[in-house]
């Protein structure tokens, strides 16, 4: 089997039904204020604790087909010395590596940022495969208003996003490309459907123009929905119909396949709106699924709340969240369910 063969299988992998992808790859000072708003110190201890709650939980596996994770977890390990990595594998969850730097301001462009990250990534890549990753993420974000994004904004992005791609084939590494168009904003569902379509399509043109194997790739996008600040929330049946519309007109029918962020969205929301647009699946070329992380953990975080006695409690809360975004994932969704 070749080296393109074995990451189209991989990419493939992920999209089992009735399973998803964990994003579980908070950064330290966003998982640190994640803690401290549940009353724990955002300490590197408590991290480990948080993320081996995660991980351990019993049965994940059968709602589960990766995990993605932060640098500092991937080095990890539970109370026993057993590496985090590990634990996954052995459940049958592939790791997902997050290897984007984080964000810093676009020179020149007020009001907008860009991702870093590329320096020594070939070498990062080529660490993380040995320690069990067989799938990256890169994150790039854009904001929606009057003047933004900009051309040149996403351009940068996009290009970033074409060599972080290509890097990560050489290395024998899956690229999930994350072209995040954020939630927050007044602008329209039909501005947010012009903009994430502009940008997805033109990521595509870039990672086509950088010969990246497309079938070895999985796109993460956000839902496409009128922004936090519009006067009107959108219906899961429009955010349904708009991103099912966005994903025709933007993405070639190579791709491996289509996971969604929750972006923002309350738990609840997030799940409606994926239970929504599963109606549409069939009538796409790729398959999708979920790759939730403040939609699932929220209750997980609530529910533990940093105490060793709420583990378990904790971890069956995971396991329904979960099972209801699997559900949803299939269709089959409905919110009485939440009370079962």
């Amino acid at each position: 089997m070749s080296s393109n063969e074995k990451l189209q299988q991989c990419a493939q992998s992920f999209f089992q039904k009735g399973k998803g992808v964990l994003a579980a790859d908070e950064s330290t000072s966003t998982m640190n204020k994640r803690l401290e708003a549940i009353g724990v110190p955002g300490e590197p201890e408590m991290r480990r604790k948080y993320r081996q709650l995660l991980f351990t939980a019993p049965n994940i596996e059968q709602y589960l087909s990766g995990v993605i994770m932060y640098d500092s977890s991937i080095r990890n390990h539970t109370d026993d010395g057993t590496p985090f990595v590990d634990v996954l594998i052995a459940k049958g969850i592939v790791p997902i590596i997050k290897v984007d730097k984080s964000t810093t301001d676009h020179t020149g462009f007020p009001n907008e940022v860009i991702t870093e990250g590329l320096d020594g990534l070939r070498e990062r890549l080529h660490e993380y495969y040995e320690f069990g990753a067989r799938a990256a993420k890169w994150r790039a974000v854009f904001t929606i208003s009057d003047t933004t994004p900009t051309d040149q904004n996403i351009m940068f992005d996009c290009v970033t996003l074409a060599r972080y791609a290509a890097l990560c084939q050489l290395e024998n590494i899956v690229p999930m490309v994350e072209p995040e168009v954020l939630l927050n904003g007044p602008h329209s569902i039909e501005r947010s459907e012009e903009v994430t379509t502009n940008v997805v399509r033109k990521l595509f043109q870039v990672l086509a123009w950088y010969n990246v194997d497309l079938r070895g790739v999985i796109l993460k996008t956000s839902m496409v929905l009128a922004g936090s600040d519009h006067e009107i929330e959108s219906t899961p049946e429009e955010v349904a119909e708009a991103t099912a519309r966005m994903l025709r007109n933007a993405v070639p029918k190579e791709v491996a396949g289509v996971v969604f962020l929750s972006g923002g969205q309350s738990w609840q929301r997030a799940t409606m709106n994926l239970n929504a647009f599963s109606e549409f699946e069939s009538t796409l070329p790729w398959p999708t699924t979920f790759s939730f992380s403040r939609a699932i953990e929220e209750p997980i975080l609530d529910a533990w709340r940093g105490k060793e006695e709420n583990v378990a409690a904790a971890q069956k809360v995971m396991l329904h969240r979960l099972k209801m975004n699997a559900l949803a994932e299939q269709g089959q969704y409905n919110p009485s369910l939440e009370n079962v």
